[in-house]
């Protein structure tokens, strides 16, 4: 697990964000308190090492509701492994992005 190895508190912090439901980069930003230049490198780089994949939405959604187009993230496989794996490492991690089933309990 070498991408492991070069996972910081900033990745683990994105991954469980889209975990939790925030999936498209600026909800990512919103909800870690992190800047752009190091939500959307990250992002790009745990694509790169399959943590994650994208998709955009289709221009008529965004054209409806007069923005910008998004672009949705998701965990891989691989990406739920390594969460899972990152909660032993940083025990806290769940608890400052809580998913929504843990925020409705």
């Amino acid at each position: 697990m070498a991408v492991e190895a070069k996972l910081s508190h900033t990745a683990a912090l994105i991954l469980q964000a889209i975990h939790a439901g925030q999936v498209y980069g600026f909800s990512v930003m919103e909800r870690t308190g992190l800047p752009s230049g190091t939500v959307y490198t990250a992002l790009r780089r745990m694509e790169r090492d399959g943590l994650i994949h994208s998709k955009w939405e289709q221009q008529s959604i965004a054209d409806a509701e007069q923005r910008p187009l998004r672009k949705y993230y998701k965990l891989t496989q691989a990406g739920g492994e390594m969460l899972s794996a990152l909660y032993k490492r940083y025990p806290l991690l769940e608890r400052l992005i809580p998913s929504p089933e843990v925020e409705n309990a």
